[in-house]
């Protein structure tokens, strides 16, 4: 299955392949205050394939806040957050936040709450490179 998303303003986009084709998406809404406040949802498939497309760069904030360790990417024209970027051991990991995510199913949505605040920086780490989509490309500027 191909999953579609982008911010509201389309600034930045994303596909993510997820295969076999699910039966449902998990939705994990994190308690931390940041989710909390822009009312996100979280899903990753760790053997998705996840392509990011983003038109203008200077329009794309990135937010750290606790240990640092994770990246939202806060679209700076339209204020959407579509996903979060994490860097660990050479390699990039993400989540979409499945609010943004084009003609899906509602049903197929999972909503379970989520709190990540009791882990250490490596026990972050360590669950987002088990459980965060690790085949993560992101494409700035126009495409030609």
């Amino acid at each position: 299955m191909l999953l579609q998303g982008k911010c509201h303003c389309g600034n930045i986009a994303f596909s993510l392949t997820w295969e076999p084709d699910p039966v449902d998406i998990p939705a994990r809404a994190c308690d931390c205050s940041f989710c909390t406040r822009h009312g996100a949802a979280w899903t990753s498939h760790p053997e998705g394939v996840l392509k990011v497309t983003v038109r203008d760069p200077s329009l794309v904030s990135r937010y750290a806040f606790g240990t640092g360790t994770a990246d939202f990417h806060v679209c700076a024209r339209c204020g959407v957050v579509p996903l979060v970027t994490c860097h660990a051991e050479g390699n990039l990991y993400a989540v979409v936040n499945v609010n943004t995510l084009d003609d899906i199913e509602p049903s197929m949505l999972q909503h379970r709450p989520a709190s990540f605040s009791e882990e250490d920086v490596a026990e972050k780490l360590t669950r987002r490179q088990r459980n965060w989509i690790a085949n993560v490309t992101i494409l700035e500027g126009e495409p030609s």
